[in-house]
């Protein structure tokens, strides 16, 4: 019987435009203005460098360290307040946490920092329908693609894997590590049903198109 459903945040539950426009707008911005370069430049420059990391390395999600790494004055507060007003709920989302609210466990489970986490369920409306949140980087030290995560997520809400659900947009951290555990997860791939990844599931991916279609496999 399932008890848990456990979401990841940007892309999944809140549009992911807010997270672009910190990390690919405001900071190459900064950049650009504190070393007298074009945006464009800027851009390239710092996408360059995230990409030298990669999204599999927690420091990836780590603003401070990017702040640091590039000389850059401005905070991330000030950084993520910037952008606050872009900042909205994907389709179909409220209405999919609130109908599941009281009939499972309901947790984040996010890559992202906890000052990201915590700045778009305030901000969205949605920070007291959950029961848990978890910043896989900022409370545990660890990436989702690591199962040691989902053995510790599972173990602090009491619940064996065979309990839990789990959706997101990453079709590996969503899908691939959960699902090896025997979470069934849900891999969120799009409207248009492309899958963007190049990598190969060990398993067939349960792919849905958005959360409406979450509630009727909950049935």
């Amino acid at each position: 019987m399932k008890k848990v459903i456990s979401f990841d945040l940007d892309g999944t539950l809140v549009d992911g435009r807010y997270g672009d426009l910190v990390w690919n707008h405001g900071i190459p911005g900064e950049y650009a203005r504190t070393y007298g370069m074009t945006f464009e430049d800027a851009k390239a420059l710092i996408r360059s460098e995230y990409e030298s990391v990669g999204d599999g390395d927690i420091l990836w999600y780590e603003i401070d360290y990017w702040l640091k790494k590039f000389s850059l004055k401005v905070s991330a507060a000030e950084l993520l307040n910037r952008y606050t007003g872009e900042i909205a709920l994907m389709p179909d989302a409220f209405g999919v946490v609130t109908s599941l609210y009281d009939r499972y466990t309901l947790v984040i489970a996010s890559n992202a920092a906890r000052i990201f986490v915590e700045k778009e369920l305030a901000h969205t409306g949605l920070a007291g329908l959950f029961s848990r949140v978890v910043s896989a980087t900022t409370d545990y030290g660890m990436v989702k693609k690591q199962e040691a995560f989902f053995h510790k997520l599972c173990r602090e809400l009491g619940a064996s894997f065979e309990e839990v659900v789990h959706v997101g947009d990453h079709p590996v951290f969503d899908h691939d590590v959960p699902s090896g555990l025997g979470i069934e997860s849900y891999y969120i791939n799009g409207i248009d049903g492309i899958d963007g990844c190049d990598c190969e599931a060990a398993l067939p991916r349960r792919k849905i198109s958005g959360l409406k279609d979450l509630l009727e496999l909950l049935k």
